[in-house]
């Protein structure tokens, strides 16, 4: 799916602030980076091919948005988007994951976000053949009929106003226990999924679609039965099957690779060799180095063809607490032309994020305790004390950002989130007194906080 023209970098910044408190300067440069391949696809001839993606590092510690910046942004353009840890893969030649591996991934999300488009365009066709297939087996053409198909004879007008009544029945659900027989070949192969080992997934065929066609034709020569709903459902998934051209399928979905996809490496702190001279640890230089050629632009062969990866916006991110930017590989360096450095987060910052976003923890604890019929209430004053106790315990433990939050109100909600269901439990208002009474003891107690939070 292209980028829209709509999707200015105001427009993008506006949708992020919905979603993530604070981290301005980030949410710029990621916005910027994004309505430039607006701006690429807009251009014609040889000059299109020259404008590189503005790949770009984030520097922050964990818990203050890196991730979600994005992920939301990988939304905004329903973009191809994977999130990879730098800290899992390894050198060529050693075991582990290969670097192309995550282009591989990219490409098979890629496949089933296209797929799963192409379906809802194709559905209701689908639906209404398989409602015939199953409407020809319940009402049969007689061998007249189906030499003289002539609308005109009353036979066929009968046959006709009979099938709309069935089709009545089958539509409304009072068929769906009927048993009915039907021929071998429409009870699909099973649906398996094959996971290839390391090595495997660079073959040029897809295993899963080798296994699956062995079963084609394959069970017992007679009619089998099965009732009309398990039918309908195995017909409705022959005729999507169907519909869909897999190579458009595939053609689709490359492109939206190449021109759209974002792939979210993470961790990236951890393959940088903060000691150069020691030799230490030689493998982190190497994965950099077979990163390069991918983030600079390279043919990776996946199961569906070769994927293009010079368009592919990349973003690094990393805590960069024993190393820093520099201490990557020049030749990466020079590939990850922005570096924005996020903001630890504020008592403030916690406050704006427990109640702003559409997604505030407060308001997913509301929607779990009103699934079991009880009215959360969060007054001002508990929502400020929850944020400085947040910011407390991130001074007196490890920094982990916003994460702080959940281990926090999971402590504070603890005891009412064991007693639901419960008659005595219809309404709760959290208010500040409550919160310091169940939160103090905990970071009081320095062992004790270091358990519960």
């Amino acid at each position: 799916m292209l980028i829209s023209e709509y999707l200015t970098p105001k427009r993008i910044v506006e949708q992020l602030d919905k979603y993530i408190i604070g981290q301005d300067q980030a949410k710029h440069c990621v916005a910027i980076a994004l309505r430039n391949r607006w701006r690429r696809q807009q251009i014609s001839g040889d000059i299109k091919g020259e404008i590189m993606p503005n790949n770009i590092i984030l520097i922050g510690p964990t818990g203050v948005g890196k991730t979600e910046i994005a992920r939301r942004l990988s939304r905004l353009t329903d973009a191809p988007f994977i999130k990879v840890e730098a800290s899992k893969f390894t050198e060529v030649g050693y075991v582990g994951r290969d670097v192309e591996s995550m282009v591989r991934e990219l490409m098979n999300y890629s496949v089933s976000q296209v797929r799963e488009r192409m379906i809802k365009e194709v559905r209701h066709e689908a639906e209404n053949n398989a409602t015939d297939m199953i409407l020809d087996i319940l009402i049969p053409r007689s061998k007249k009929m189906k030499q003289n198909t002539n609308p005109g004879t009353a036979e066929y007008e009968r046959y006709l106003r009979s099938r709309e009544k069935m089709r009545k029945k089958l539509l409304s659900g009072s068929l769906d226990d009927k048993e009915i027989e039907v021929e071998p070949e429409a009870d699909n192969p099973p649906n398996l999924e094959i996971f290839p080992g390391p090595g495997l997934e660079l073959l040029d065929f897809d295993i899963t679609e080798m296994i699956n066609n062995i079963f084609q034709g394959k069970g017992a020569p007679h009619k089998i039965k099965t009732t009309v709903h398990t039918a309908w459902k195995r017909f409705m998934e022959s005729e999507i099957n169907r519909l869909i051209s897999k190579d458009k399928l595939i053609e689709t979905a490359k492109k939206s690779v190449e021109e759209n996809g974002i792939i979210f490496i993470d961790e990236i702190d951890k393959i940088a060799n903060a000691d150069k001279q020691s030799g230490i640890d030689v493998s982190r230089s190497g994965v950099q180095r077979d990163l390069l050629p991918i983030v600079e632009g390279s043919q990776v062969p996946t199961k569906h063809g070769m994927i293009d990866t010079s368009h592919i916006l990349f973003i690094a991110a990393g805590a960069y607490n024993t190393a820093k930017p520099s201490d990557l590989i020049p030749e990466l360096q020079g590939r990850f032309p922005i570096r924005v450095e996020l903001n630890s987060l504020t008592q403030d910052d916690f406050e704006r994020i427990l109640i702003e976003p559409e997604n505030s923890l407060t308001k997913q604890y509301q929607a779990i305790f009103r699934s079991e019929g009880v009215e959360l209430i969060f007054l001002p004053g508990a929502v400020r004390e929850i944020a400085r106790f947040s910011a407390l315990a991130n001074e007196k433990m490890e920094d982990i950002g916003a994460r702080r939050l959940h281990t926090v109100m999971n402590a504070l909600l603890d005891d009412y989130l064991f007693e639901m269901p419960s008659e005595a439990l219809k309404s709760i208002k959290i208010t500040k007194k409550m919160v310091t009474e169940r939160l103090n003891p905990i970071i009081e107690s320095e062992d004790l906080s270091r358990f519960i939070l």
